[in-house]
């Protein structure tokens, strides 16, 4: 079986950036989409080694980025839940990200005067 999900959205903070053991890079964000008036849907989106080091490098909180990739369920095939701090349960959809185009640049990156500066690099 094959499936595909194409989102666009912004960040909802910046990135999380982190090693694996074996010294793989690994980026978490959580992007908000808006899904109507007054409505947003959150969804954490996972992305790894360059692809995530470039992540890390140029996107920021609300950064407007398109995902391209797979949804990553829990073993029962639903949306992975977790437990809040005050003890109260939640869900969240994750994605796999097998690309991730930058629609907008960083904001206060010093090191390029315009999104054209670094657009080819990815």
């Amino acid at each position: 079986m094959y499936h595909k999900i194409e989102l666009i959205g912004r960040l909802g903070k910046d990135p999380e950036m982190r090693y694996t053991p074996d010294g793989k890079a690994v980026v978490n964000f959580d992007l908000a989409i808006d899904i109507g008036k007054d409505k947003t849907m959150w969804v954490r989106i996972v992305t790894w080694e360059a692809l995530a080091e470039n992540c890390n490098k140029f996107l920021n909180k609300g950064s407007l980025v398109h995902v391209e990739g797979t949804l990553i369920p829990d073993n029962t095939g639903n949306p992975k839940v977790f437990k809040r701090k005050d003890n109260s349960y939640g869900s969240v959809y994750e994605v796999l990200a097998r690309r991730v185009t930058f629609l907008s640049p960083k904001v206060n990156e010093s090191d390029y005067s315009s999104r054209e500066d670094y657009a080819d690099l990815f």
